[in-house]
């Protein structure tokens, strides 16, 4: 990580000789602007990062190592200490990486295309300074991002080895598996912003290996591509696949219109018992022979029993309907998310992500076909690669910021039901709150939603859980199932898996299991 810190005065002074040069050669005045405006990017670039490493430090800063006992939990505190800062230092620079790709890359890509069109060195030698300005911070970025998710895919390795079963197990071992394989494809990508700083320093420096250098910066840059592309169209099909089997669930209004018959024929016949229990009651009362008080006194327990009976069975449909209601509502929110990852994982990554490795391999067939030099489809490609990625990763930060949002200013909207809600935020607090990128949401749609398949799917021995019916509990963990929470999921037997639903100590595992479940394909 060191390394780009030091490149970034190299990059500055680079962007200097270039100026005094154009000076020198006449360059037409309107160049000027831009080699201005490559100037004024890769400074915000060099600016911004500086700030990222104080924002971290910031964060980082006044926490003390906690005091421990053992050898082996302070290093593990110590390791989880960096795993934060590290962690920390990766989002604050996100933002910086979003603008590269999707600005600041296209737009060298343009005008290197014109550079190389008009024969222009002094705007070829401003395009590389800023170039090897922007690869840096990629790089930056790539490698931190690459050291966070081995740490995190480590930990979670560990995890999956300590619970060895159970929601805990599963939900350890995808995360290893995840973080697993965007530690493999970070590498890559680090190797690849590596041999685009390599490029765009020999086009400084004129070197005759130049196009050597772009040939293999294109190729790495394609094969990245094509990797990322490859993996977002697997994760397309899993989560079609998540989508297609809650689908194939069918709509709970209709699956359990039999069951609600039931509790409503049984609603029925008890408030007749209870009406015809009242006659009796009235008759006894206008009945003048022997033993009146105690027939009277025998009839008012009969119908106090059946009007008990009575409410019984209208609380026993109305929490059928309710919770028929919430099963259709949970049901329709996992389809939801499935299809809206479709939809980000096509357009941000298969074809995102898939362009720009074609736009690498005309790169690589430019650099070594004169004739293609000056060709704008590799800007094309670029350009439009780098849309469809920063359009999805915009999309995922105004969603997140409004989450984030509403976490505060209304917390009452996704409080555990019984929990008393945090005091809401100002809207300024609020607004603030939201821009906090590197915050999750903690408190949000996806965590209520967890809790909601948990109560329905929980045994009688978690609390609220009690009252469902054998059928709305089943079909709540067939649900679990089709979100890949099933027993071999877990690895465990069926009727060992549903103890463990309806044991309350795992009952927050279960949620967070649920959660994430939810949130992947």
């Amino acid at each position: 990580m060191s390394t780009p810190a030091h490149r970034t005065p190299t990059r500055q002074s680079a962007a200097a000789p270039t100026s005094a040069r154009q000076r020198r050669e006449g360059s037409p005045s309107g160049n000027s602007v831009e080699h201005a405006f490559l100037r004024m990017q890769s400074s915000a670039g060099n600016q911004a990062t500086t700030a990222a490493v104080q924002r971290a430090r910031g964060a980082d800063k006044g926490k003390a190592p906690e005091a421990g006992g053992a050898s082996a939990g302070a290093k593990k505190n110590y390791r989880d200490q960096i795993a934060g800062l590290l962690d920390r230092f990766k989002k604050s620079l996100e933002p910086i990486d979003t603008f590269i790709k999707g600005v600041q890359a296209p737009t060298n890509a343009g005008f290197t295309q014109q550079a190389a069109a008009a024969a222009n060195e002094g705007l070829k030698h401003s395009t590389a300074a800023s170039g090897t300005s922007a690869a840096s911070g990629n790089l930056l970025t790539e490698f931190t991002g690459t050291v966070v998710n081995g740490m995190d895919a480590y930990k979670n390795m560990q995890d999956a080895k300590k619970h060895e079963t159970g929601a805990g197990h599963h939900t350890a071992k995808k995360k290893a598996k995840t973080k697993g394989t965007d530690t493999v494809i970070g590498a890559a990508g680090s190797g690849a912003y590596s041999a685009a700083i390599a490029k765009e320093v020999t086009k400084l420096q004129k070197a005759a290996d130049a196009a050597v250098a772009s040939e293999a910066s294109g190729i790495a840059s394609a094969s990245v591509g094509a990797i990322k592309g490859i993996r977002a169209a697997f994760r397309v099909g899993g989560a079609a696949r998540k989508y297609k089997k809650v689908k194939e669930l069918g709509d709970p209004h209709l699956v359990h219109a039999e069951s609600l018959a039931r509790l409503n024929e049984s609603r029925e016949q008890a408030d007749w018992a209870a009406a015809e229990a009242y006659v009796e009651l009235d008759a006894y009362w206008d009945h003048e022979g022997e033993g009146r008080l105690e027939l009277v006194s025998e009839a008012i327990d009969a119908a106090w029993e059946a009007m008990g009976e009575a409410r019984d069975a209208a609380e026993s449909l109305q929490r059928a309907e309710r919770d028929v209601e919430k099963l259709n509502t949970v049901q329709e929110y996992a389809k939801k998310k499935q299809l809206t990852k479709i939809g980000k994982e096509t357009v941000g990554g298969a074809l995102g992500e898939t362009t720009k490795a074609a736009a690498g391999v005309v790169t690589a067939v430019a650099a070594g076909t004169a004739g293609l030099a000056s060709n704008p489809v590799g800007w094309g490609l670029a350009g439009a690669g780098a849309g469809l990625v920063l359009g999805v990763t915009m999309y995922k930060a105004l969603r997140a910021a409004t989450k984030r949002y509403e976490e505060v200013r209304h917390p009452e909207r996704w409080a555990p039901q019984g929990e008393t809600p945090a005091e809401a935020a100002s809207r300024n607090e609020s607004l603030k709150h939201a821009l906090k990128f590197w915050n999750k949401v903690s408190k949000g749609e996806r965590q209520a939603m967890a809790r909601e398949i948990y109560a329905l799917a929980a045994g009688p021995d978690i609390r609220g859980s009690g009252s469902t019916t054998a059928e709305m509990r089943e079909s709540a963990r067939a649900l679990l199932i089709a979100l890949k929470s099933g027993p071999t999921n877990h690895k465990l037997e069926p009727e060992t898996w549903a103890d463990t639903l309806n044991d309350p100590a795992k009952t927050s595992g279960w949620i967070k299991e649920i959660a994430e479940q939810l949130a992947s394909g």
